[in-house]
């Protein structure tokens, strides 16, 4: 079997493996069915369910766990039961692929062992495909039961678990281990959570359960995250870090445990490894296409990581916790990225999708998107298009037809054609799909980035919109003129000519019932401003005043101090622990850029930062007295040190004297400059400020690595302008 298609995960269901690296509605939490309008929805190609639900957005989390509550609620499993009852397409078509599933027989004998091995130690042999089926075998006897009432299957089902719990104590082999512990420890915690309502499952049977995902599987998932078997951070895949990410969740719901539970959450939210939604969708391009970090390996892969996030996202929310919609709607940008590239468009032709180049710690120079698996089968879209368009009432276009093209969803090992691949629970199409909205949302989470006097336009559509217009107003609040119509493919308008000043815009949809209530009310700024000026004359205090008028001003922090300068006063820094703080996010709707100051560098220590603004090791934008090659680097990230795009200097940065230093960033063209001069420059940086997300350590003097020295010298008028100034400009500041 192919390594692309030995893991594949379902949406809605779970699963999956990976291939390792020696070396390296109210959200169904109320469990109560959600309330319903009947109506007609408007007919639409590839259009999946035929009447509408609708539900309110995802609940506050609770204080206590809601119980089932991992990829499927009791709300979840009376509409399937409805549903199939009723001989309703397509859930009666998913219910007829699960009951003629082997895995889903009473018939089906479990095999558990005291040790399962993944990956070979040299010494045993792997069996870990003993262990994938009598989970997938678990999961189908508990949808059997949970739909039809059948207790029989339960019973199947309570044995499996009971065999496996009475015998695991070990999961071994290389690596490799670790795809064990998150993929199955992932799907058993889900077919547990399922079970865990029957009556004939004893109550020390379920604890014994419980303390095996606790003490053989989560030290596994836990240690994996935090040490990524002593590799640095970015040399495992996404994938790594998504099922174990999954299964630590799973196991935190199972074991009612509120730490694992949030542990889970903040990895997915704030995690240092690729399987952080931030790093997970690398690159988000135009029209909110969210490029997927794993693009340039094969495509068996990529789909992986949708099949993973998706129930992660499903999980949390069913909790109360909306992961789907963070970092406004994140992962629909993955997903629609991955589904837009795995899709036919016409003959034999995959759609195209844009692509920036992707380098990790092994030094993987990715310059295009990868075609190997090109068109992989995972059963994991039902479960995206029905919660971003059928819950949330948003366009999904691409992950829509990738659902219908597909369904209904296999599992258990048979998931339809080009799938190539095996364990993961699957049934999307019977366990995630829901009735049709009545109608879309507005356009929503509208951005616009200014950069070289244009403007870059990207929003959320709405379901069954048929196109959009763009409006644009001098005035917040409007009102506004129209300046584009009919726009209806990929959802972004660049807005060009524009002199310098300050514009506010609003997107609309036309849908068959008229025009939608306007989006958010997005602003750009094409002039060149002014946002932070630290003269540093203050002379007294720890607080740097901001002349800007931003509120931007700074603090002193530990070894730093006020001392005479290059014009009035400076600030000291001793090389040891001394740093100057400017607030969060400072640059964060910020593309084009300049940054200026006055430096007098008394020691000449390598990678010393004249400034460091970031959110740790990851992701960050600096530039460094002196680089390896000896001489200064600006560089950015938001994939560690080898995901850098940088500048160097062909000058060093001299000791013992005032020295002006600027760097300047327009559209993809950056250029350093000494004392006025330009002495280094890069045209392709498709990296900006605003692409680093939310920074809270935003420093002069201060490195965002620990191990780095801090700057020994003077720093005066400190500036940061919105926009690039031009040679000519830089060399007034002096």
């Amino acid at each position: 079997m192919s390594s692309i298609g030995i893991l594949l995960l379902t949406g809605c269901g779970s699963g999956g493996s990976d291939t390792a690296s020696a070396a390296g509605g109210s959200s169904p939490a109320a469990a109560a069915a959600p309330a319903a309008t009947s109506a007609t929805a408007p007919a639409s190609a590839g259009q999946i369910p035929a009447t509408t639900t609708t539900e309110t957005a995802s609940a506050p989390a609770s204080s206590t766990f809601v119980h089932p509550g991992l990829l499927h609620t009791q709300a979840d499993f009376d509409r399937m039961s409805q549903k199939v009852k009723a001989k309703a397409s397509p859930w009666i078509d998913g219910w007829n692929v699960l009951i003629a599933n082997s895995h889903a027989r009473l018939s089906y004998t479990p095999r558990p062992q005291a040790a399962i091995y993944r990956g070979s130690d040299g010494v045993h042999a792997e069996n870990y495909t003993l262990l994938y089926n009598d989970i997938a075998a678990t999961y189908a006897c508990a949808l059997r039961w949970k739909i039809s009432g059948d207790t029989a299957y339960a019973d199947k089902a309570v044995a499996i678990l009971n065999a496996w719990s009475s015998t695991l104590t070990l999961l071994g082999g290389n690596s490799n281990a670790a795809l064990a512990a998150g993929i199955y420890g992932y799907e058993f915690a889900n077919a547990a959570e399922i079970m865990r309502s029957y009556s004939g499952w004893a109550a020390a049977d379920l604890a014994r359960f419980q303390n095996m995902m606790r003490t053989v599987f989560y030290p596994i998932n836990h240690d994996f995250l935090i040490r990524h078997n002593n590799t640095e951070v970015t040399h495992y895949w996404a994938n790594w870090d998504l099922c174990n990410v999954a299964s630590i969740m799973a196991i935190g719901v199972l074991c009612d445990d509120h730490a694992m539970f949030n542990e889970a959450v903040d990895y997915f939210k704030n995690g240092a490894g690729n399987g952080a939604v931030s790093q997970a969708v690398y690159y988000m391009h135009p029209g909110y296409l969210g490029q997927w970090q794993e693009t340039g390996r094969d495509q068996g892969h990529n789909t992986l990581g949708i099949a993973l996030m998706g129930p992660i996202c499903e999980m949390a929310w069913n909790q109360g916790v909306d992961l789907y919609g963070y970092d406004n709607n994140r992962f629909l940008a993955g997903a629609e990225y991955v589904a837009k590239a795995n899709l036919i468009e016409s003959g034999s032709a995959f759609y195209t999708v844009p692509y920036v180049t992707y380098n990790n710690v092994d030094h993987v120079n990715q310059t295009a998107l990868s075609t190997a698996g090109q068109g992989t089968v995972r059963p994991g879209w039902a479960l995206v298009y029905n919660h971003y368009v059928n819950r949330k009432g948003l366009a999904a276009p691409y992950s829509r037809k990738f659902a219908a093209l597909i369904q209904p969803e296999g599992g258990g090992g048979n998931y339809g054609p080009n799938s190539g691949g095996y364990d993961q629970l699957g049934y999307g199409t019977l366990t995630c799909t829901r009735d049709a909205i009545a109608s879309g949302a507005a356009p929503s989470g509208l951005t616009a980035i200014a950069s070289q006097g244009q403007v870059q336009l990207s929003w959320w559509g709405s379901a069954y919109a048929n196109s959009y217009s763009v409006k644009r107003s001098t005035v917040a609040g409007g009102p506004y003129t129209t300046i584009a119509t009919g726009i209806s493919d990929l959802l972004t308008y660049t807005d060009s000519g524009l002199a310098a000043g300050t514009y506010h815009y609003v997107v609309t949809a036309q849908t068959p019932s008229g025009t939608s209530a306007a989006s958010n009310e997005a602003t750009a700024v094409t002039a060149v401003q002014l946002l932070a000026y630290l003269a540093l004359d203050d002379g007294s205090g720890v607080t740097a005043a901001d002349s800007s008028g931003k509120g931007h001003a700074g603090t002193l922090v530990n070894g730093a101090s006020w001392a005479s300068g290059k014009k009035g006063g400076a600030v000291s820094l001793n090389g040891s622990n001394g740093y100057l703080s400017l607030p969060a996010d400072i640059v964060s709707d910020v593309a084009d850029i300049t940054i200026a100051a006055w430096v007098f560098w008394n020691a000449s220590g390598t990678w010393a930062r004249v400034f460091d603004f970031g959110s740790g090791a990851g992701h960050y934008m600096m530039l460094a007295a002196r680089g390896s090659s000896g001489f200064p680097r600006f560089a950015m990230t938001v994939n560690g040190g080898s995901g850098e795009q940088g500048i160097d200097s062909n000058t060093a940065l001299p000791l013992g004297q005032w020295v002006h230093v600027a760097v300047t960033l327009s559209g993809k063209t950056g250029t350093l400059y000494l004392d006025g001069n330009p002495v280094g420059s890069n045209p392709a940086m498709v990296l900006a400020p605003f692409r680093l997300g939310s920074t809270s350590q935003n420093w002069i003097g201060r490195s965002q690595y620990a191990s780095d020295p801090y700057f020994n010298g003077l720093v005066d008028e400190f500036r940061i302008y919105r926009g690039a100034l031009s040679a000519a400009e830089i060399a007034a500041l002096m």
